[in-house]
């Protein structure tokens, strides 16, 4: 960092100098010309953080001290310094004096402003102190709320003492537990805080957040919710420059009247428009094919895969609009149960978009979803990149593996296989009554594969073994849950081999790099909040063009 300060050119020599009192004056300027220098060169030291040894309180005391003009600098000078740091030093920073710290709140310096947030009554006055300064001016904004104890906090237990022969309402009503409960109540003055503060903002050109179930049991009559509703529709409303929205899992934050509010110069150029919502009641959709021709210039698109109809796919292969290049798709089954499959893209509408759009590429995640359904979904012509299963009810069969081995190698880079089964002791087996496991099959057809996460489901020691040495050190992640692995009877005879031992040396071999098994599931995402990690991929998915 380079720091130019304007130092005065020495005067020449005054007047009269030759006299007694003038060379008492020429001593006295002389003086101050010296404490002047050494005062400039102490402020010097410290802005390039090297203080010399001896002179650091020194230092530190020009920097704020007036005579130094530490605090005289120029507003567009400290916001240049500021500039180069990082976040967290120009807080540092700004606690030098009161005119630094009115710097740090400078438009320039905050183009995105990302939080994530515990949803806790503790964080409302720091969220509202930050939105109040910096939401009026933002430009990028991502907000992501996160309960402590996520998985215990609705769990029973919380709630009471309830006996296991009570109804079906006791039930529920020991699930959604006081503490829950007031969790959601803050979080909707938290999304509230946020809203109000970039109500106005009319340059806002990203925006994106994530929220939670059970809304209506905090907010019963619904205000809290029409409010936000209306806070958000202001917000689009008042948009300028908007090239990024974002909006997922907001459970009815979002209406299907939202996008109505976005004006056609800012629906022309979006370039990334992000619907995932699969509580919408009834057959209604957040935005339709008429809707979407709006949107001339979309780069990439999320949405929920009964909303994303043939005729959706016709309007994107169309001329005037630019050629879509990601797509990520959430097949829910509680939207299947409500919507049909009957007006889902065939092969040939995939055919057409591919040939509109050759970079195209597809991410699907599928929750509970039938075999016999996902073979409907999964044409042959989908540019499918990544795919994420995450069943609780429901298993995927080996057959559907096999097939999507078959029909994406050519592109397929992420496998994801999630089974959140209470009894470990009967997860499925895919390679049942088959000659190949269908896992070693995927690992051998799809040569761009690079990632593969697995739990829930039967894999044996050996293929395992033989899915490091097909992939190699083109396989980036290989993530297994120990309860997962099972060994065959043959290799737990051998006294002489540690099986364990000879897995984790065996696949660590074949990938080219230290590997072992997920002891604890709680620690990777992936398997614990797959709703939190797709949004996240998606995100990722969507900005790597």
């Amino acid at each position: 960092m380079l720091l130019f300060l304007s130092v005065p050119v020495p005067q020449p020599r005054p007047p009269g100098a030759r006299t007694r009192a003038g060379a008492a004056r020429v001593a006295r300027w002389r003086r101050l010309r010296r404490q002047q220098l050494r005062r400039l060169r102490g402020l010097l030291r410290v802005l390039r953080g090297r203080p010399e040894a001896g002179t650091r309180r020194r230092g530190r005391m020009a920097l704020c001290g007036q005579a130094a003009g530490a605090a005289s600098l120029p507003s567009e000078l400290i916001v240049h310094i500021f500039s180069f740091l990082p976040a967290p030093d120009r807080l540092r920073a700004s606690a030098s004096c009161s005119h630094w710290r009115e710097c740090l709140f400078y438009p320039a310096l905050w183009p995105q402003l990302r939080i994530c947030l515990r949803v806790s009554p503790a964080e409302q006055p720091r969220l509202e102190f930050l939105m109040r300064k910096c939401g009026w001016f933002v430009r990028e904004l991502r907000v992501e709320f996160a309960a402590e104890n996520y998985l215990s906090g609705g769990g029973p237990g919380d709630g009471g003492g309830a006996d296991t022969g009570t109804g079906g309402e006791e039930v529920e009503a020991l699930q959604l537990s006081a503490r829950w409960l007031e969790v959601l109540r803050t979080y909707l003055e938290l999304v509230l805080c946020v809203l109000v503060s970039i109500r106005n903002n009319s340059v806002l050109q990203q925006q994106g957040s994530l929220s939670n179930t059970y809304l209506s049991k905090v907010d019963p009559d619904g205000k809290k919710i029409k409010q936000i509703q209306q806070l958000f529709e202001e917000i689009l409303s008042n948009s300028r420059q908007l090239k990024w929205l974002s909006c997922g899992f907001m459970l009815e934050i979002v209406t299907p009247t939202s996008l109505s509010s976005l004006s056609n110069a800012v629906a022309n150029t979006m370039e990334h428009l992000s619907l995932l919502d699969n509580n919408i009641p009834g057959n209604s959709t957040l935005i339709t094919a008429v809707e979407l021709e709006r949107f001339v210039n979309l780069h990439s698109l999320a949405l929920d895969f009964c909303d994303f109809t043939a005729e959706m796919a016709r309007v994107l292969t169309d001329s005037n609009h630019v050629p879509l290049q990601r797509l990520s798709l959430l097949v829910h089954n509680v939207s299947v149960m409500h919507k049909s499959l009957d007006n889902m893209p065939n092969d040939e509408h995939w055919k057409a978009l591919s040939r509109k759009s050759t970079n195209l590429r597809v991410y699907i995640m599928a929750f509970d979803i039938k075999s016999e359904d996902m073979l409907k979904i999964l044409k042959p012509s989908i540019p499918l990149e990544r795919i994420h299963f995450d069943s609780y009810i429901t298993c995927v069969s080996g057959a559907i593996v096999d097939l999507i081995s078959r029909q994406y190698d050519k592109f397929l880079t992420h496998f994801i296989l999630m089974n959140d089964v209470i009894d470990t002791s009967g997860f499925p087996d895919l390679s049942d009554n088959r000659n190949e496991d269908p896992l070693v099959l995927l690992a051998w057809r799809c040569t761009k594969l690079s990632l593969l996460a697995i739990h829930g489901y039967m894999v044996w020691a050996h293929n395992l073994i033989a899915i490091a040495r097909l992939r190699g050190s083109d396989l980036k992640v290989l993530e297994v849950t120990e309860e997962s692995i099972d060994f065959d009877q043959g290799e737990l005879a051998d006294q002489d081999v540690d099986p364990v031992h000879n897995l984790i040396e065996q696949v660590s071999l074949g990938l080219g790099q230290p590997w072992h098994a997920v002891m604890d599931i709680e620690s990777l995402s992936v398997f614990t909040e797959p709703n939190r990690h797709f949004y996240r991929e998606m995100q990722s998915f969507s900005e790597d063009i």
